[in-house]
């Protein structure tokens, strides 16, 4: 595997490896965080190209990615991309999409047997895609020892008994029958609301807004501390404007809520802020400045 595919770091006793499936130009910036002016974009393309933002497109820069963490002997996937020859007509980015992603976790010696844990930050398409995969024509848990951690906010809002997220989108029942509810038939779920601690190093905390349930992953260990985000954040600009919410966020209001006070708490304790979707290093820490929030650095990494 090549280094843009997989990078490592160490944060006290917990190894993190960061696997990414694919790396490109994605929406333009003025459509997936509307309300950050256009001259935002421009004023900061020194530190947002390339990795983030295209200034001679105007298209933002986006991954689909996982994190791989080891901790107190298990191991632990972070979200699960979008699956392989999924039914997504609402969302042709990922509809009918074919990837590696098993073949990315087994260069770095994941085997799906080997999986503990798995974390889905929230129940959108690019997040459990990888929940489950196809066998004999059914969808079965790809990860058949792992015990599924699912917010239970987004398990109802997304599921038949809210009519799989108000029958707005057809996509969201098509991705609730095919990598949510499998996995609950298997006896491989847990839902859980409020926090949830997984081990000595790793607590998960609901943050709503981008959807109901949506949630961060805290690490706290040897004195190292990040939060995997998920789609709290989309663009680094977010960063300069933290009440800008993407188009994808169900509750403008409670998504800004939350990007603040995660992105506050981050800044106090220097937790490593880690989205779902950021290009280039995909991790950084950040500092207050006057009403949003500053680069301080982004992530380093050694060879995955």
């Amino acid at each position: 595997m090549t280094q843009e595919n997989a990078q490592r770091m160490v944060l006290g006793d917990v190894e993190v490896l960061r696997i990414v499936e694919w790396q490109g130009a994605f929406r333009p910036g003025g459509e997936l965080v509307p309300a950050v002016a256009a001259e935002t974009w421009s004023e900061n393309e020194d530190w947002l190209a390339p990795d983030h933002w295209e200034p001679e497109t105007g298209r933002t820069v986006q991954a689909l990615q996982t994190w791989v963490l080891r901790s107190g002997g298990r191991t632990v996937l972070v979200d699960t991309g979008v699956g392989d020859g999924r039914e997504r007509p609402d969302s042709p980015e990922f509809h009918r999409r074919r990837g590696d992603f098993l073949g990315l976790l087994e260069r770095v010696g994941v085997r799906p047997e080997d999986v503990d844990v798995v974390v889905n930050t929230h129940l959108h398409a690019d997040h459990v895609g990888w929940n489950t995969h196809e066998a004999d024509g059914e969808w079965v848990p790809t990860f058949p020892n792992a015990q599924y951690l699912l917010p239970a906010a987004d398990d109802f809002h997304f599921g038949p008994g809210n009519a799989y997220g108000n029958g707005l989108r057809k996509d969201d029942r098509l991705v609730y029958e095919d990598s949510v509810a499998p996995v609950h038939r298997a006896g491989r779920s847990l839902l859980w609301d409020g926090t949830h601690r997984i081990d000595e190093h790793l607590t998960l905390e609901s943050a709503p807004g981008h959807t109901p349930g949506s949630a961060v992953l805290r690490l706290a260990s040897g004195g190292e501390r990040a939060v995997f985000v998920g789609d709290l954040l989309h663009s680094p600009v977010q960063f300069l404007a933290p009440s800008c919410n993407s188009c994808f966020c169900l509750d403008a209001g409670q998504a800004a809520a939350s990007r603040r006070r995660i992105l506050g708490r981050a800044a106090d304790e220097r937790e490593l802020v880690v989205p779902a979707h950021f290009g280039g290093a995909g991790a950084a820490e950040v500092r207050r400045e006057g009403e949003g929030f500053g680069l301080v650095r982004w992530a380093a990494y050694g060879r995955g």
